[in-house]
């Protein structure tokens, strides 16, 4: 018998891959779009098209200027991989409405899948370009990955303030 990653897993796997493009010197992020089971964008941890990346420059901005992991992304040099997905699709004019995302974080240091979740800016871009389902990969070894709801996120918002968040990217 012929085992298949279930499909989930396939297009998380392929996220890794992409991943791999990443110029983030602390991790590796990748993240693809998928709607009526075609992928339909790709976007990775990077800097800006046609500009300098922290790879490139041989050091992190962030780390040079003793900033707190998971705060002020402002001064990171990286566009994060969701974004990156966002745009490539708005780039291609193609709607995202009804579609899924899977981001896959590693580790450079450790070479590790991390909790890939959102931060609180692409949080906000999956739930206002209408996706329906966010899958993450997770450091938990007896966990493949995770699941996220973008409708429960929108009713999690309304009941409660965003620092709430149960799952916080950087975590």
């Amino acid at each position: 018998m012929i085992e298949r990653p279930e499909k989930d897993q396939y297009y998380l796997n392929i996220a890794k891959v992409v991943s791999s493009r990443s110029t983030c010197l602390k991790m590796m992020m990748g993240a693809i779009i998928v709607k009526e089971e075609q992928i339909i964008s790709a976007g990775y941890a990077g800097a800006p098209r046609h500009t300098k990346s922290s790879m490139e420059h041989g050091f992190c901005l962030r780390k040079k200027l003793g900033i707190p992991s998971g705060t002020q992304y402002e001064l990171c040099r990286s566009v994060h991989a969701e974004q990156n997905a966002i745009i490539n699709a708005a780039r291609a004019g193609v709607s995202l409405l009804g579609g899924n995302i899977f981001i896959y974080g590693e580790s450079r240091q450790t070479n590790k899948p991390i909790d890939a979740f959102p931060c609180f800016i692409c949080k906000k871009m999956i739930i206002n370009c209408g996706l329906n389902r966010v899958i993450t990969s997770v450091k938990e070894e007896e966990k493949k990955y995770m699941v996220f709801s973008v409708e429960d996120w929108v009713k999690e918002w309304q009941d409660n303030d965003i620092i709430e968040d149960k799952y916080k990217y950087g975590r």
